[in-house]
């Protein structure tokens, strides 16, 4: 008998590196790939569990459900970094020194 790979297992993988990729995005677009990757994953566990000899593609899933909790913590710690700023009074002393990394390094 064939193995079949999991449903989703590269979907997921790719939604782990969007979810850092967008921690950038002011952490929500991070959040939403992080939270749909790890629903996904624990889906596809769970019928690896059931019948591991039938599927295939395992890793992929273990790797985009690290990428995705590695991308949900940095969307968190950038949408606080964001909040405290904002409530503050900050954000405009934190968008100039963006703007000075931006130009120093050629951007």
């Amino acid at each position: 008998m064939e193995k079949q790979t999991l449903p989703n297992s590269t979907l997921i993988l790719v939604f782990g590196i969007i979810s850092i990729l967008g921690c950038c995005c002011y952490g929500i677009l991070g959040i939403i790939f992080a939270i749909v990757a790890l629903v996904l994953a624990k889906k596809a566990t769970s019928l690896y569990i059931e019948n591991p000899e039938s599927y295939s593609g395992y890793q992929n899933v273990k790797t985009g459900k690290i990428l995705a909790i590695i991308g949900l913590i940095l969307s968190f710690i950038y949408l606080i970094i964001i909040i405290i700023s904002l409530a503050t009074g900050r954000y405009g002393d934190y968008m100039e020194t963006i703007e000075e990394i931006r130009s120093s390094s050629g951007a």
